[in-house]
């Protein structure tokens, strides 16, 4: 599902007009995103948590040169943590 199909079905779930459904999923994602940059988690009760986690530089190796090592910079990356009631729905 891409992100036009997800408006859709959220318009039609929800009863929203799709101009509605686009504006409340682009309000959803610049929110947490800015909660992230901040240093924030954003946790959804039985949906799952958005966290920002800071991977730290190391050594690692060069794929088109494998005898050379080459340094990687320290990076923050988004990281998901799926809550108890969407790994149950999974099951």
């Amino acid at each position: 599902m891409n992100k036009t199909e997800l408006i859709d079905a959220l318009a039609e779930k929800s009863g929203l007009a799709k101009t509605d459904a686009e504006k409340a999923l682009s309000s959803f994602l610049q929110i947490v995103t800015e909660q992230l940059q901040a240093g924030n988690e954003v946790t959804i009760t039985g949906f799952g948590s958005f966290m920002a986690k800071r991977r730290e530089a190391r050594m690692g190796v060069n794929p088109q040169n494998p005898s050379q090592k080459i340094q990687i910079p320290a990076v923050t990356v988004p990281k998901f943590k799926a809550g108890k009631t969407l790994k149950d729905a999974l099951k």
